[in-house]
């Protein structure tokens, strides 16, 4: 349009260009306002669901930028809460292991009284145990607690020495407690013999019968009354009854001190101290069975030379 105005050179030209323009226009005009006229509902809607979106899209925006502060800030408080609930975390924990370690200390004061009454009655397993468990604390975590130095002396003290408390009573049991049992079984032999009123000689002590150190893994001493079979057994298996007398089964009682000596660590001292000792205990033996014998021949004459002058 501008290039054709600006190339004609006519006046008149350019003003009937210019009405023609000019007429296109106002057709143009009248058509939209008689399509404004016809399509005025739907255009009023449209405009209004375009308002309504907009609105909408605008109010949508300003809460998502609200979620995302409030996201923000839930995660720096978040964050605040992780660091005070570590920290309340680690604080229980905290607590938890003084609480244990109280009550090891608590149970570890009371050790010297059980150990007393545990040597009393001769529960040296049960004994080695507590003293081994409580030294090992005292010298372990709770190293650094000053008051427990005056217990802690105590018990390592009590420790060093608790293996010649065993080593004693295992020789007691090696060779007094079962040459007791011959010197007991040869007496009853002698009041049964002496009862009898003929003069038939005393016959010989049978002692293959007799349970002695030498037959610790024979049936005699851990099958039942008539089982013939034969078992073994081994320190792992041998178990420490509260409730029964301890001596009461001599090869089970020497086992509990030997694992006790083992707990202690102390089965090379107590080797060497049944080695040093042995020819002693073997010439205690002699002498104590010599003089057994000699007194059950002594009152075997009383005996007969009582039947052979009844007054």
């Amino acid at each position: 349009l501008l290039r054709t105005l600006s190339t004609s050179d006519d006046v008149e030209d350019r003003e009937n260009e210019k009405g023609r323009l000019e007429e296109a226009y106002e057709k143009c005009d009248r058509d939209l306002d008689e399509l404004i006229v016809q399509h005025y509902t739907e255009l009023t809607t449209a405009i209004r669901t375009y308002q309504s979106i907009t609105e909408r899209i605008t109010n949508s925006r300003n809460k998502i930028k609200q979620v995302k502060e409030n996201l923000l800030s839930c995660k720096m408080l978040l964050h605040c809460k992780r660091d005070e609930l570590r920290k309340l975390w680690i604080e229980g924990i905290e607590h938890k292991h003084v609480l244990n370690l109280l009550d090891e200390i608590e149970n570890i004061k009371q050790v010297p009284q059980k150990l007393e009454q545990c040597m009393a009655s001769k529960h040296y397993l049960n004994a080695t145990d507590m003293l081994v468990s409580a030294v090992d604390s005292l010298e372990g975590p709770l190293l650094q607690v000053e008051g427990l130095s005056d217990l802690r002396l105590e018990l390592h003290s009590k420790k060093m020495n608790m293996h010649l408390v065993l080593i004693d009573e295992l020789h007691r049991h090696l060779y007094i407690k079962s040459t007791n049992r011959v010197g007991q079984r040869s007496k009853e032999k002698g009041r049964i013999s002496s009862l009898v009123k003929d003069a038939s000689p005393v016959p010989l002590m049978d002692v293959t019968n007799l349970s002695t150190p030498r037959k610790f893994l024979e049936t005699s001493q851990f099958s039942t009354p008539g089982s013939s079979s034969m078992r073994e057994t081994s320190l792992l298996e041998i178990k420490e009854d509260m409730e029964l007398d301890p001596e009461e089964n001599s090869a089970v009682f020497m086992g509990i001190l030997i694992k006790g000596l083992a707990k202690l660590k102390k089965i090379p001292e107590t080797v060497k101290a049944i080695q040093d000792r042995l020819e002693q205990e073997l010439k205690q033996i002699v002498k104590r069975s010599t003089t057994q014998v000699a007194d059950n021949g002594y009152q075997r004459g009383e005996n007969l030379s009582q039947e052979n002058q009844p007054r």
